[in-house]
């Protein structure tokens, strides 16, 4: 997290960011980088011609069709969502918990968020009923309910969603006339590929669905700000993407030159980027299963981490103890747990979650290694457990935890 612990317990600025890779720079899109450096004119608002027709690649290898005209591109998830937000405008409505950079957006401006609890199995989406419920009392109270933010993989619960609970939630709010904004930052870091079934809402309700993406999910270091959006081939969808246009160039918020050539690049996905990203999310996965396990042994909860580079812990079950330590809700659990994991380990009231709930999202990066060395060893051993320094990371993470 930036700033202090002290400074660390809300402002916005002092924020958890996503969870770092934790792992080198992958030395060709390092290349490609430096190869630009010399470009000193950015993208226009909303991407350049090459990047956005790399990002139409990227979706058409998920099969999501996409036209370069219904594309956008800005530095960075955050300025983007504001964008769509600004665009799409009306009340919004967030899963419980949600990644802590959207509610932020919402705030800028001005708008009412609603949270709604999600389903027992997962994070990301709300609960169908739990939606429905939520925009019949926004509108008794006179509110417009207009936009529902949800994301396939999810940070922080780490989880991803059913088709089936999907679907429920898509059609309850399609149903109801919200649009949907569907982050599909760490749909590449599925932890078992073959094995996990990932939907995005696009494939189920294409006409009622903006796709956005943050490069650093997967496949860009987060020092690179680079993400994408894909807008409904409608016309309101082509009004829609406009706008953002708009707003991104109201904030001069347009992408380095050489960030979106490296971005192209990552989009295009050639071997040396497929092989790194498929390769790193195994060693998280790996890395994420036996914190999971830790968890689990010191008495705490935990769903089974299934994407992304961090798991969402429940210590409820370990209260008493905590209280006898001065721990009572999740910011006293953030500033306890980061100082003795000696890493960010923050609450879940940064991510919308209830501040009396002891939750807390536990990033995998910091247990890769604490040197480049370290790092760079975890990608080539056949098991990263079997390494010593991971070995001996997990260890001390276990440690902290047996000691509630």
């Amino acid at each position: 997290m930036h700033g202090t612990v002290a400074e660390g317990r809300g402002p916005v600025r002092y924020g958890p960011p996503a969870p770092g890779p934790g792992l080198p720079v992958l030395p060709e899109l390092a290349d490609v980088l430096a190869g630009a450096v010399g470009r000193t004119d950015p993208e226009p608002p909303g991407g350049g011609a090459e990047l956005r027709a790399a990002a139409c690649g990227y979706w058409l290898r998920r099969g999501l069709r996409a036209d370069p005209d219904l594309v956008a591109a800005a530095p960075g998830a955050q300025p983007l969502l504001f964008a769509l937000l600004a665009a799409y405008g009306g009340d919004i409505l967030l899963p419980r918990p949600c990644p802590a950079w959207w509610t932020p957006q919402a705030r800028l401006l001005g708008r009412p968020a609603y949270h709604v609890p999600t389903p027992a199995e997962c994070g990301g989406v709300p609960d169908p009923y739990a939606l429905l419920e939520t925009v019949r009392r926004v509108r008794a109270e006179g509110g417009l309910p207009r936009i529902l933010v949800l994301s396939v993989a999810d940070d922080p619960t780490a989880t991803v969603a059913p088709p089936e609970t999907m679907r429920e939630a898509c059609e309850a709010a399609v149903g109801e006339g919200l649009h949907i904004i569907s982050d599909e930052t760490w749909r590449d870091t599925l932890h078992r590929p073959h094995d996990t079934v990932l939907f995005s809402p696009a494939e189920m309700c294409p006409d009622d669905v903006t796709v956005l993406s943050d490069l650093a999910g997967a496949l860009t270091p987060s020092g690179w700000p680079a993400a994408v959006a894909r807008f409904p081939a409608t016309e309101r969808g082509v009004q829609r993407r406009a706008r953002a246009l708009d707003v991104l160039t109201a904030l001069g918020s347009v992408m380095a030159g050489p960030v979106a050539e490296a971005a192209a690049y990552a989009l295009n996905e050639p071997d040396p980027v497929a092989v790194r990203t498929r390769r790193a999310a195994a060693v998280h996965g790996a890395v994420a299963a036996a914190a999971h396990r830790a968890v689990l042994a010191a008495g705490a909860f935990a769903r089974p981490p299934q994407a992304g580079r961090h798991l969402y812990a429940d210590l409820g079950p370990l209260r008493a103890r905590l209280a006898a330590r001065g721990v009572t809700d999740s910011m006293e659990l953030e500033e306890y747990l980061t100082a003795r994991l000696g890493a960010p380990a923050p609450g879940g009231h940064r991510f919308g979650d209830e501040l009396g709930a002891l939750r807390v999202r536990l990033a995998t990066g910091p247990l890769l290694g604490s040197t480049p060395e370290q790092r760079a060893q975890v990608l080539d051993a056949p098991d990263p457990l079997a390494l010593a320094h991971v070995a001996e990371a997990l260890e001390a993470f276990g440690s902290a935890l047996d000691a509630l």
